[in-house]
């Protein structure tokens, strides 16, 4: 009699789903947005202030955080300071329903990655959501056949791999947003990238972040470099174009 025997293939069990944090001192919102997270099969958590949320970070942080500007306690600038000193990588969308542009740059330039004005639409608030968490996977994405890890114009190197910059031997601590445009200003140092360029190669799939947000983090990449190096000016603008990089050119 023969015995007939089972194959049983072990599954690999599904990874946890993404964690996104949404701080708003404002109920509905909180509870809209994370009935859409989990929707879209993130997994959602909530804080009503600004100092609850810090300290829930300070514990463990998500793997993204919807940030209202405006928040009790501890406003959401703060929460966005504390939280860059804590990780270059970690994506920051704020929400605001200040209408002053000032506000809103002065975001970007703190380290959030984008915003969205009040009231907004759940659909592109998702859509940024998605994009953002996209980027910040990147580096296990990376088709190491069809790029360099390493590349370099000057005394500036970048690693891919590990989204990291050092300028002239000392680190430079870069968003994943700020990495990626000037990853894309390194390919050509000296060459004019326009603000579309930029924004196709640091926004992939992207099409709801502007040429102003472009600006915002170009600026925040000159002070960053400027930390490093007081006489550094690496971006230079061109007016009615758009950047290129000066580190490196010819």
């Amino acid at each position: 009699m023969r015995v007939r025997r089972l194959r049983y293939s072990a599954r690999m069990p599904d990874p946890p789903p993404r964690r996104v944090a949404i701080v708003d001192d404002e109920d509905g919102i909180r509870e809209s947005v994370a009935f859409a997270l989990q929707r879209e099969g993130y997994a959602a958590e909530s804080h009503g202030d600004g100092r609850a949320a810090w300290q829930a970070f300070r514990d463990r942080l998500p793997d993204l955080v919807i940030l209202d500007i405006g928040l009790p306690g501890l406003d959401g600038l703060e929460v966005c300071r504390r939280l860059r000193a804590q990780s270059d990588r970690l994506p920051i969308i704020f929400l605001t329903s200040r209408e002053e542009e000032f506000d809103r740059v002065l975001g970007l330039e703190i380290g959030a990655d984008d915003y969205l004005c009040k009231p907004f639409s759940m659909r592109e608030l998702m859509a940024r959501t998605k994009a953002l968490l996209r980027r910040a996977a990147l580096p296990a994405e990376r088709d190491q056949d069809s790029r360099t890890a390493i590349t370099s114009a000057g005394d500036l190197v970048l690693d891919a791999d590990r989204y990291a910059a050092t300028f002239k031997a000392r680190p430079v601590r870069l968003t994943v947003t700020e990495f990626l445009l000037l990853e894309a200003l390194v390919r050509s140092p000296g060459h004019v990238k326009t603000r579309e360029q930029l924004l196709d190669h640091a926004y992939p799939n992207d099409t709801s972040a502007s040429d102003r947000t472009i600006d915002s983090h170009i600026k925040r990449l000159r002070r960053k470099f400027q930390e490093v190096d007081p006489a550094c000016d690496p971006v230079e603008a061109v007016y009615g174009l758009g950047y290129r990089l000066r580190i490196g050119a010819a």
